[in-house]
């Protein structure tokens, strides 16, 4: 069974999502900590009810980003995982700390990536006049939001949706699909080649999630 890591900086609402597949028997890995950037993070206090460690290592309390990342990755080692799961971690990451888990650091983004990478994705995508929207799972890369997608959900853009709307429609594919690209690399079905993923034969089905219509 494989260890994961998971970071946040909030709620977790997607840890939140990954503590109930495993607790489902859904998702076969070991959650060994959970790590936030944030001493006051609500994430920690769920993370230690469900009997995982919890950690806080305050970015405030360094002069740079490559001296928070260092002890980050110490406390990260320390539990040896073979997955490091970004769950709503409001940081960005050096290279050199991406490098140190090329291929096993995953994330979570609010749109269906490459489109509109960033911050403030579901008004974006409103101005914009999108009709298809969503979420991704990637791996990642040094550059911002960028990265082999693992597996994305779409849902469609309704003509009354405020950015609220769509953001809590979107947040429901979400809790979907981190559970399972999660199972997907503790179960070795993914594998990169020339920069995008592959699935073992019989999974290739659930690369694309579209939500059920909305009426």
């Amino acid at each position: 069974m494989k260890n994961i890591v998971i970071l946040i900086s909030g709620r977790g609402s997607n840890m939140e999502a990954l503590i109930a597949a495993r607790d489902a028997g859904n998702l076969p890995v070991n959650i060994a900590a959970v790590i936030s950037n944030r001493p006051d993070a609500k994430g920690l206090e769920t993370a230690q009810r469900a009997g995982i460690e919890a950690h806080f290592i305050d970015h405030k309390a360094f002069a740079g980003r490559e001296a928070f990342d260092g002890a980050l990755a110490e406390c990260i080692d320390g539990f040896a995982p073979d997955l490091v799961v970004l769950a709503g971690f409001m940081r960005i990451l050096s290279e050199g700390f991406v490098r140190r888990y090329e291929g096993r650091l995953i994330n979570i983004h609010p749109s269906l990536l490459p489109s509109f990478p960033g911050l403030h994705t579901h008004q974006r995508a409103l101005e914009e006049g999108v009709r298809i929207h969503g979420c991704t799972v990637h791996f990642v890369t040094p550059a911002l939001d960028h990265g082999p997608v693992i597996i994305q959900a779409a849902v469609p853009v309704l003509d009354d949706d405020t950015e609220a709307m769509l953001a809590a429609r979107i947040l429901t594919q979400e809790h979907r699909i981190y559970p399972q690209a999660v199972r997907w690399f503790a179960e070795d079905k993914l594998r990169l080649e020339n920069g995008r993923v592959r699935l073992a034969a019989g999974q290739n089905d659930g690369a694309a999630l579209i939500a059920p219509e909305v009426r």
